[in-house]
């Protein structure tokens, strides 16, 4: 079987990324190297998947420039540039789907750097289910039969992953240290909540990643994709603002899922976040 993978890139659940204003911002000081981190954690996971038997991959940078081309494995397409949106190229050609550099949901228990599309989101729903990027990715490719296999990054997205998808194969390759939730606090402050994290060695991660990524290949008949049947209800709420008046709610109804996550409202809850 001629095996085709799609590979969803965040940058935040890399290993070595610390912060989001030096690491995943374009004018960030150490975002080249954020880059390159997060690249070659693609790089293992093209690696694993090609052990697996895969023929054709896809690498989607979500986080805008976050794939460096000249380090990516001569192996894979790119697609990224802007305007993209859900599903992020996955369609029914494909038979898996992989997640590498992922964070967790807003308001997550030692999610390191976690948010909801941005940091200005406290919370996201689809019929009554808080659902983050990762949620979306599962659904949006799950739109079209596609099983999401594998996710890498923060133990608290690990966590999240196997929350939805149970059996999924999840590489966890840092542990953010602050306890608790950030709930009601603004988006700045939010963006500061949990920034310290225990990090495996970059390298040591590219290892993990590689052997999570075949692993899941290898298992993707066992691992159903996660899904919510329509009609759609969404429901966001953004964070308060410095004034300290309540943040906005917004509700929008559909029966097509892409359509829903395709308008989503994320671009005024993202403050300089991805």
């Amino acid at each position: 079987m001629l095996m085709k993978v799609i590979i969803l890139t965040d940058m935040e659940g890399s290993a070595g990324i610390i912060s989001w204003d030096e690491f995943c911002g374009l004018q960030g000081r150490y975002f080249e190297i954020g880059r390159k981190l997060t690249t070659l954690e693609v790089y293992a996971a093209i690696e694993g998947l090609l052990d697996a038997g895969a023929k054709e991959i896809v690498v989607v940078g979500c986080h805008y420039r976050v794939i460096d081309p000249a380090l990516l494995h001569p192996a894979a397409n790119l697609l990224d540039g802007r305007p993209l949106n859900y599903p992020y190229g996955c369609d029914k050609s494909f038979d898996a789907a992989v997640i590498v550099g992922q964070h967790a949901k807003s308001n997550t228990d030692g999610g390191h750097l976690c948010h909801t599309e941005g940091f200005g989101c406290e919370d996201q729903s689809i019929n009554g289910i808080s659902v983050g990027e990762i949620g979306c990715f599962f659904l949006s490719c799950a739109y079209f039969g596609v099983p999401t296999v594998m996710l890498s990054g923060d133990q608290a997205a690990c966590d999240e992953a196997r929350a939805l998808v149970p059996n999924i194969e999840v590489a966890p390759v840092k542990w953010g240290l602050k306890r608790g939730s950030a709930e009601g606090l603004t988006a700045e402050k939010n963006k500061l909540f949990n920034g310290a994290a225990l990090h495996l060695h970059p390298e040591r991660a590219r290892v993990l990643i590689r052997e999570k990524a075949k692993l899941g290949l290898g298992r993707r008949d066992e691992i159903k994709p996660f899904w919510v049947e329509p009609p759609y209800e969404l429901i966001s709420k953004s964070r308060p603002s410095e004034d300290g008046k309540p943040g906005e709610v917004a509700v929008r109804k559909g029966k097509d899922l892409l359509e829903l996550l395709s308008g989503l409202r994320w671009q005024q809850y993202a403050l300089r976040g991805g």
